[in-house]
């Protein structure tokens, strides 16, 4: 088997990489990143591309036929990967996340790819007030991001696949340790804050709805898509991925860490504005096709296994939120020192 993973040096596929790898240990398992991120290691040891069979780097708007050479599933992770980001650059967002994804999508499907497995969002909900969202219902998407996210959904339901088998992975909120950790999630944010400072401040009143999944959960969901028959779902699907007892509200995230790190404060906006993302999921189709990939990973243990991870760095930076660990930050960082443009491409001999 020979894998394609785009986005791999994120803050997911390090993660994934390292999961299909324990589950195939005879495939090739290529990975493919522009390396924005490629940098922002967090206690890892040694590269997390040691276990791949070889990385390409290069930007997903422009990926070489070649790379899907003998590829049997390709893992499509590559994006602009979260709303603040988004939100100011929104027109490389949908180029990226939206326009690529199709064409990578297409050349996939040109090279004989059996699956391709697009990481989507339960975000594409958005503002869902009332009972858990199925995958039928209507999209309310509140971002330029969850935007994308649709817009691709829709795009590869009405692609001509041939014989390609394609599946839409609708994460619920990522969460959990990495080797690129990430902390403008909401729940590392909030360990972040109990570790820097002693203190978790909600900007909103906490009662958002959020449907979350550790990274290692989507690593397992991932490999059970790169199989996925047509027969078990169709040769297209769209489907939640996450736990039903993984529906919480911002307020009981907060809780939960409050009451893993002694003497934390919490403080909770009681007077803010109702947050527009907010909404539950219902993740039972996901339960029914592959009962051997349902998510393991606890509450409790996502936390426990952030506060070991960034406690082994020694991690106390109160003001972390203005630190490359926010990905909107990092990017900057590299627009303001001239390594890339406003289009998000290097720069490098120009």
């Amino acid at each position: 088997m020979k894998i394609l993973i785009t986005g791999n040096q994120g803050y997911v596929g390090p993660g994934v990489g390292r999961y299909l790898r324990d589950a195939h240990p005879d495939a090739q398992i290529w990975g493919y990143d522009t390396a924005f991120f490629a940098h922002a290691l967090s206690g890892a040891v040694d590269s997390p591309e040691r276990v791949l069979t070889g990385q390409y780097f290069g930007d997903v708007r422009d990926i070489p036929d070649y790379c899907f050479e003998g590829v049997d599933a390709v893992v499509h992770l590559a994006a602009i990967s979260n709303d603040p980001m988004g939100n100011q650059y929104e027109a490389v967002t949908h180029d990226v996340n939206q326009a690529a994804s199709v064409a990578c999508a297409a050349r996939a499907k040109a090279a004989g790819v059996k699956n391709f497995v697009f990481a989507s969002s339960c975000s594409v909900y958005g503002f869902a007030p009332g009972g858990a969202r199925k995958e039928g219902d209507d999209l309310a998407p509140q971002t330029a991001y969850a935007r994308s996210k649709v817009g691709t959904e829709r795009a590869l339901a009405d692609m001509d696949m041939g014989d390609m088998t394609v599946t839409c992975l609708r994460f619920a909120t990522a969460c959990g340790m990495s080797d690129r950790l990430r902390l403008d999630l909401v729940l590392n944010d909030f360990v972040a804050c109990a570790l820097s400072a002693g203190e978790i401040t909600i900007l909103s009143d906490g009662s958002p709805w959020r449907p979350l999944i550790d990274v290692m959960d989507m690593a397992r969901a991932i490999d059970w898509a790169i199989e996925r028959p047509a027969s078990a779902g169709g040769q297209y699907l769209c489907i939640n991925i996450g736990s039903d007892v993984w529906n919480y509200q911002v307020k009981e995230l907060a809780e939960a860490v409050q009451a893993k790190v002694s003497g934390t404060k919490l403080s909770i906006n009681a007077n803010a504005q109702p947050d527009k993302r907010s909404y539950k999921v219902d993740f039972s189709l996901f339960q029914e096709l592959a009962p051997d990939h349902q998510p393991q990973v606890t509450l409790d243990a996502s936390i426990d296994r952030l506060i070991d991870g960034l406690s082994r760095m020694n991690f106390a930076d109160s003001d972390f939120r203005n630190s490359p660990f926010m990905r909107l930050k990092l990017l900057e960082s590299h627009i303001q020192a001239g390594r890339l443009s406003r289009d998000l491409e290097w720069t490098f001999g120009r």
